[in-house]
């Protein structure tokens, strides 16, 4: 099967029957469902778009049929920028709000078969059917949700889970269709609207019952996500521009004696690998280069957000204003910058893909955690208390329109295109959507605090010290 249509992907998702809950119900037509109608309809505009433009496809290796480029395991420069062209055409359908869209976690599928080699003589261990499941989701273009994270208990460093019944989601047993997982893992963005569920341990193990890898399909019997409220604030486009097409939602996963049967487990009971692979492997440059490309896009559109309120109500004279803007600017060229530096860098690597460079993407990560919440500051700033006079569609379609064409009206647009580009900023910014945009970002692969210990501990400080050496030594 080629690269998978919006409809396909649509019809996959129906069928399937999830056990997905949301607000104490469980949800029974999630295509007509207001909490996951519109982040599923995007969804498959995503995938409607593979078959628009060439970069979102590459001949299968295997059967030369067009497969998604988010597959694509890059070996030339090409390659790579190729990848890159396509991750950001995605982002643009949503100004990067979709963090999860198919491409990241495909992205890091990719990575785990490439570096499959790893595996390569370990104890529980099973290279060949990560590669083998790998292959299938790109031949079929599978979705997938994932989760990393255990439920926060108790985050004291010297905390060690001692409950009779689990409560970070562990191996329980073993038998001959494959392991059997109990427990809850946290943060599963799109789960129940997705293929699979892939879980992995990514390191920090001490016990082997919680260290595995394996994806399975979502509706498995005994698995269960729990969705979070949702941030959708109505199905209408105008008055919620963004959260009514993009909100993802975020579940917790709970494995209730799951069985994941023997081909799809990656690795399980081995603490040494569940502590390494992530690490040796080709995710972190790769998984980065895909964040750092979508947060491009993402700057982008506030950056336009921002101007676009400036143009609207004729504030650009202000010197403090263009200071805002100026910064603007700046974090999109730094963040630019670091990606084009991590491009132009890359060399092949042990598994023969062309690896961008690791450092600018970690620099750019740690930047955007920061400057993220500063762009939608700016755009709040800017936008003032046009923020919180924004009537709604409804009010446009009412005797009061006259009213409001009259007093809401701008510099360069009438009152209701005005209220509507405001509406869009409302919801980038201050909407829950807005919030949890803000605070995804700021936590996006961690605490930043850990994003900055460990590009400290890996960053090459060589060429540096040996320079202060020379200098103090130069006669």
């Amino acid at each position: 099967m080629p690269a998978i249509t919006g409809e396909e992907y649509r019809n996959r998702i129906k069928k399937r029957q999830v056990a997905l809950w949301h607000n104490g119900k469980k949800v029974v037509n999630i295509l007509e469902h207001p909490a996951f109608k519109g982040i599923i309809n995007s969804q498959a505009t995503l995938y409607d778009l593979q078959h628009k433009k060439d970069i979102m496809t590459y001949p299968s290796p295997v059967t030369g049929d067009l497969v998604g480029t988010s597959y694509l395991q890059p070996t030339t420069m090409e390659d790579l920028i190729k990848r890159r062209k396509m991750i950001q055409q995605w982002a643009k359908m949503s100004g990067g709000m979709l963090g999860r869209s198919p491409d990241y976690m495909n992205t890091v599928l990719m990575t785990f078969a490439a570096s499959a080699q790893l595996l390569n003589g370990k104890e529980n261990c099973f290279p060949q059917h990560l590669i083998h499941f790998y292959e299938k989701a790109r031949e079929e273009d599978f979705s997938f949700t994932h989760t990393f994270i255990s439920p926060q208990v108790n985050r004291s460093q010297l905390y060690f889970e001692d409950t009779d019944e689990p409560i970070a989601a562990k191996v329980v047993a073993e038998n001959e269709e494959g392991i059997v997982i109990k427990g809850a893992r946290l943060l599963a963005t799109q789960g129940g609207i997705t293929d699979e569920i892939i879980v992995f341990s990514p390191g920090g193990i001490s016990d082997k019952a919680y260290a595995f890898a394996f994806s399975i399909p979502s509706e498995t019997k005994g698995l269960k996500f729990i969705s979070r409220d949702s941030f959708v604030g109505g199905e209408s486009t105008y008055n919620y521009p963004l959260s009514s097409r993009f909100e993802e939602s975020d579940s917790m996963v709970v494995f209730d004696d799951v069985v994941v049967p023997w081909e799809r487990v990656f690795f399980y009971n081995n603490i040494e690998v569940s502590n390494t692979f992530k690490n040796a492997s080709g995710f972190a440059p790769f998984t980065l280069h895909q964040i750092v490309s979508r947060q491009v896009i993402k700057t982008e559109f506030m950056l336009g957000l921002a101007k676009a309120i400036v143009n609207t109500i004729n504030i650009s004279e202000y010197p403090h204003v263009q200071e805002m803007m100026a910064e603007m600017i700046t974090a999109l060229e730094t963040m630019e910058a670091l990606l084009i530096k991590a491009e132009t860098n890359a060399k092949r690597d042990e598994f023969k893909l062309m690896r961008p460079e690791l450092t600018p993407l970690q620099v750019a990560t740690s930047t955007f955690q920061k400057v993220y919440a500063r762009l939608a500051e700016i755009v709040q700033l800017l936008g003032s208390s046009g923020l919180v006079s924004i009537p709604t569609e409804a009010d446009f379609e009412s005797e009061i329109r006259d009213d409001l064409d009259q007093y809401l009206q701008s510099a360069t647009l009438e009152a209701k295109d005005r209220v509507q580009l405001f509406r869009l900023a409302w919801d980038a910014t201050m909407s829950s959507f807005g919030s949890r945009q803000t605070q995804y970002e700021r936590f996006f692969l961690g605490s930043p605090n850990r994003l900055a210990s460990e590009l400290y501990k890996q960053y090459d400080f060589t060429k540096h010290t040996d320079y202060i050496k020379d200098l103090l030594t130069y006669d």
